[in-house]
């Protein structure tokens, strides 16, 4: 029988919780509550969450969250702040910065900035995250970061940009691509398409091997790692050993059961969702191009892309996330996917979960996935969540 937290595999009127439903003070006071120490050694501290007297049910019916899940929600729906979707794209990017802003536990990594020509709109900024100390080329993977297109950044994902480096023994790429709505569809993916494809041809200016190069990104970046598959297939190349999405978009239509189901208290709304994709894709036909919405895409699109791995949880985008999985595999491609049912949206971003089980263990899952696909099939020989 599985545990309460264990993930399911298989493969062949929320008061303003919409996704960040806190006023910036009550963002600030999420991340104050661990001991302060400084950010990007293996002895931080990871931040806890408070306690709060308020309930909220993620889901209805709802599901049964980890602690600290409930904590963090219940403390979000205590503060009563602002709607994200009714926030200035500045108040709402600050709000997630602030959130992520507090101590927490990293593995150790060498960290550089570039720019690489080419893109839709000129030069775009990468961050290059290597394990530290480790020489010689690496396998290369491509991130794409969430934040509903608009939010997020480097520093937003630095704890999992480096988990994931460490623990595939990898040199990953952060694609700093222009938010929404001062870039719109479909300038971001097109500008992660341009990183990949200067990483095919230029990897080993960085200390990457390209012929072992993988694509991966969380929420809205998991929408963009499918959307570069596809580029890829289109135009020939780059060709990539892996696909890995955490909890993705793959459509813009809100009708499914999860949007039914948790549309409101699970940390991502429905409302949110449709604010997103407003933003990023105002015109509605474009939100049936499969660049924009992968699931979109025909069985005959699919056919031939890399190997998958998709994970999802208890938000409202599981519906599509589990769809596109199963396309895949319709498609023929090899695909794992895995449901973390106690855990919400951005469950591996989120600081202050980085100590749930759910966390451990998808963070563990993507990694042996990356390090078996970019290794030559070998099995990562121990298991390191990075920094613990």
């Amino acid at each position: 029988m599985r545990g309460a937290h264990s993930p399911i595999t298989s493969r062949g009127r929320s008061r303003g919780v919409g996704v960040i439903a806190v006023a910036l003070t009550a963002a600030a006071g999420l991340t104050s509550c661990g001991t302060p120490q400084s950010v990007g050694t293996e002895q931080d501290a990871a931040p806890a969450v408070a306690a709060s007297t308020s309930h909220v049910s993620c889901g209805n019916p709802p599901v049964r969250l980890e602690k600290q899940d409930q904590a963090f929600l219940n403390q979000l729906a205590a503060a009563d702040g602002t709607p994200l979707y009714k926030l200035s794209y500045s108040a709402a990017r600050e709000a997630l910065n602030k959130l992520q802003a507090g101590p927490v536990q990293m593995p150790a990594a060498e960290i550089s900035q570039r720019s690489v020509p080419g893109g839709p709109t000129g030069p775009v900024t990468v961050h290059v995250v290597r394990p530290e100390g480790v020489t010689g080329d690496l396998p290369g993977i491509v991130y794409i970061h969430g934040g509903g297109w608009i939010l997020g950044n480097f520093k937003t994902h630095e704890r999992l940009v480096r988990q994931i480096a460490t623990g595939s023994r990898s040199t990953v790429v952060f694609v700093d691509y222009s938010p929404s709505p001062e870039a719109q569809f479909p300038v971001p993916v097109e500008q992660a398409y341009t990183v990949a494809k200067w990483l095919a041809s230029n990897g080993r200016t960085i200390g990457v091997d390209a012929s072992h190069v993988a694509v991966a990104g969380d929420s809205v970046g998991g929408d963009m790692t499918a959307a570069v598959t596809l580029l890829a297939k289109q135009r020939g190349g780059p060709q990539f050993k892996k696909q890995v999405m955490m909890y993705p978009v793959t459509d813009a239509h809100f009708d499914t059961a999860s949007y039914q189901r948790f549309a409101e208290n699970c940390w991502l709304t429905s409302e949110a969702m449709k604010w997103f994709w407003k933003t990023y894709a105002p015109n509605a036909k474009d939100r049936e191009n499969p660049i924009a919405a992968p699931l979109r895409a025909t069985i005959a699109q699919l056919r031939g892309l890399p190997s998958a791995l998709v994970i999802t949880d208890s938000d409202v985008l599981f519906d599509e996330g589990t769809s596109y999985a199963d396309k895949l595999k319709k498609a023929g491609v090899p695909t794992t996917a895995t449901h973390y049912p106690a855990i919400t949206h951005d469950f591996m971003m989120l600081n202050a979960l980085s100590d749930t089980e759910s966390d451990k263990k998808a963070v563990a899952e993507v990694t042996d996935a990356l390090y078996t696909a970019l290794h030559d099939g070998k099995a990562r020989g121990h298991r390191a969540s990075g920094g613990k």
